[in-house]
């Protein structure tokens, strides 16, 4: 039996996004940029989460409650898991990132994980630079990732081609 999916699309400062939900967790967020959706009636996942994207950007939410399902492997589960506790307004580099998780060697895998995150901005992969100070890289843009920065007010991040 296939499990029945919710989505609603909202308008954001960073373009659509969509939020896909179970009946009882947030499993995909994405920016849409020029493709097709899949579109599912919103259930009152989707209705809470599109409520906590607009605080956030509204500058009223820096906790996000929603519960969220992961669907990856162990390891890219424990990456996202461990994305979820850096604080709003912080970044981490990817070394970090692997220091936290107690992989220190295992940032280039830690990259590849943090780029296959499915919930966007709900675990914050946007908060993740290099150890350089560079910006890396963004599932949803480069453009998409400055934003989010600065609505959180980070600065330091270093401006380039591609983040360098």
């Amino acid at each position: 039996m296939r499990k029945m999916m919710y989505s609603e699309t909202l308008c954001t400062p960073i373009g659509k996004i969509q939020v896909q939900a179970s009946e009882t967790a947030l499993v995909r967020v994405t920016r849409l940029q020029d493709g097709a959706m899949e579109e599912h009636a919103p259930n009152a996942v989707t209705d809470l989460a599109a409520a906590q994207i607009r605080e956030y950007f509204a500058g009223t939410r820096r906790v996000f409650t929603v519960p969220v399902a992961f669907h990856g492997t162990p390891f890219q589960c424990a990456v996202w898991r461990e994305l979820q506790r850096i604080p709003f307004g912080c970044t981490v580099s990817y070394r970090e990132l692997g220091e936290r998780m107690g992989r220190p060697a295992a940032s280039r895998a830690i990259g590849g994980a943090v780029g296959k995150n499915p919930l966007l901005i709900f675990v914050p992969c946007h908060r993740v630079i290099r150890a350089d100070g560079g910006l890396g890289g963004f599932s949803a843009g480069l453009d998409a990732k400055i934003a989010l920065l600065e609505r959180e007010g980070v600065t330091g991040f270093r401006m380039g081609k591609a983040g360098k």
